[in-house]
């Protein structure tokens, strides 16, 4: 059997889309089983996390480096619009109501249950950051599904009767014991690799493992 890598990813975080177009021949190159294990973003499981205080380096720098390292690799990084997490940029203050992020989390579960949880997230995470405005108007988001190979009506009769919540608590379970708490986090025999830019050690590892294809 092929070892697993879990992937560590959110809908929100512009290195998971940054991250995702390297597993692809990461999965090619080796004998590995990559899963994709969607997470909330910090700024719904951490609402008093930095990103939330009057400290506006972090989501200062997320966003420049964010839109440098996509202009580089030519993966550009435009911020959605709508933002998949509903929040007040003037106060920091994160709503009640999140009509976006829960749905599309759940839908990345239900995707890996299908087998194109990496599909899913590539053609989502490109319509989201992509520059499309109202990606979640139309059916812009059935047109991303499809080109992933999936159904999104059938994805959501899923989700609607579905345990997707709880397996999301469990991915984020996971992502703590892994030893780090952010994303994209690859894990490989429970060891942790953090960030779009650690893709070349993790192959490292795996070059070290013997698994080659």
């Amino acid at each position: 059997m092929s070892e697993i890598i879990d992937v560590y990813w959110s809908f929100r975080s512009p290195y998971s889309r940054l991250v995702t177009a390297d597993l692809f021949p990461l999965r090619d190159d080796f004998d590995v089983d990559v899963q994709i294990r969607p997470v909330l973003p910090l700024a719904i499981r951490f609402p008093e996390s930095l990103f939330t205080s009057e400290d506006r380096r972090a989501p200062r720098y997320i966003g420049m480096d964010s839109h440098r390292r996509g202009e580089m690799l030519g993966r550009p990084i435009i911020w959605p619009q709508p933002d998949p997490v509903v929040q007040d940029f003037a106060t920091m203050e994160i709503s009640d109501e999140q009509p976006y992020i829960f749905r599309l989390t759940k839908l990345g579960v239900e995707a890996n249950r299908q087998g194109k949880g990496l599909e899913y997230i590539q053609h989502v995470s490109e319509l989201i950051f992509g520059g499309t405005r109202g990606w979640d108007q139309g059916d812009k988001l059935k047109g991303a599904a499809a080109e992933a190979g999936l159904d999104l009506d059938a994805m959501e009769a899923a989700i609607a009767h579905g345990n997707h919540m709880e397996e999301i608590e469990r991915n984020q379970d996971g992502l703590d014991a892994s030893g780090h708490w952010g994303v994209p986090t690859m894990v490989f025999r429970a060891e942790p690799f953090f960030g779009q830019d650690r893709i070349d050690t993790l192959r490292w590892r795996l070059d070290q493992a013997g698994l080659r294809k």
